[in-house]
């Protein structure tokens, strides 16, 4: 950790990166202290208002608070991020690691995951909430496939290769069980590699949910989102810009954070950036 800090305070850019995550992180968690009004709020007679002193981003057509509804917007885009983390990073590490260890289950799981792979992601997205149907849940399950399998591959590289290291096979020699093996030896040498990809997964992720929502397929209209507010304020943005510019300019300022602070991570901990194979954690 005090490396990744030093190596953030080096990288000035990382850094506003890392900072913006944090403000990002506060406005989801402390959403009502900080929102003026109710992001839910109706008031017609100050629809499409320009930012004001009392409505800082101005209203959309509805007349609600758009600041208001930014804010509590952070909440959903940090819940949607974690949860596709949590699903494609738990299960990539399951089904990579148990194929790349047993033979005979890499050969019919990575067959899966290519036929799985051959789909464009927005088009298997659209493919599985036309099956599952639209809700939170849902999103998350359906964008969280597409990385789930990249995830896999990952770990079914690096597996197929820490398993012959010689650490490993004397490991096995004692007649240390398989579960024992992955669970103590190959799994702490696998988390390096993983945290950069969750980082990269949260970023990407969010783009592929504004694209759901976006065309209509995704979080319910109703709930504050930054993606629903961009899919409706698409009508407005020659009478009030606002509308879908200020949550917009919050993905990509989202986005970009994360990629840079995944930089960061992948730099420091990525065997594959510091060529350290030989050196893994025995």
């Amino acid at each position: 950790m005090r490396s990744f800090v030093q190596a953030l305070i080096r990288r000035k850019i990382a850094l506003a990166g890392a900072l913006v995550l944090l403000v990002i992180l506060a406005l989801a968690l402390f959403a009502p202290l900080i929102a003026p009004h109710d992001p839910m709020g109706l008031d017609p007679t100050v629809r499409l208002q320009g930012p004001t002193a009392r409505h800082w981003f101005g209203t959309d057509h509805f007349g609600r608070d758009i600041f208001s509804r930014v804010v509590y917007g952070a909440r959903l885009t940090m819940v949607c991020g974690l949860g596709v983390v949590l699903y494609s990073v738990c299960l990539g590490i399951l089904i990579g690691m148990l194929s790349g260890y047993f033979r005979h289950v890499g050969f019919v799981a990575m067959r899966l995951i290519d036929v799985v792979m051959s789909f464009p992601p927005l088009l298997l997205a659209l493919a599985l909430l036309a099956i599952l149907g639209a809700g939170l849940s849902n999103v998350i399950l359906a964008v969280g496939v597409t990385y789930l399998t990249r995830t896999a591959r990952i770990i079914f590289g690096l597996t197929l290769k820490i398993k012959e290291e010689a650490f490993v096979e004397a490991t096995r020699s004692i007649g240390s069980s398989s579960l024992r093996i992955l669970a103590r030896h190959i799994l702490p040498n696998l988390l390096s590699p993983v945290i950069v990809q969750a980082t990269f997964t949260s970023a990407f992720s969010l783009l592929n949910m504004a694209a759901l929502d976006f065309l209509g397929v995704g979080v319910p209209p109703q709930i504050p989102s930054w993606r629903n507010m961009i899919s409706e304020g698409r009508v407005y943005i020659t009478r009030a810009p606002g509308v879908l510019l200020f949550p917009g300019f919050f993905i990509v300022l989202t986005v970009l954070s994360f990629n840079l602070v995944g930089d960061v991570l992948r730099d420091k901990l990525d065997p594959r950036f510091r060529d350290q194979f030989s050196g893994v954690r025995r």
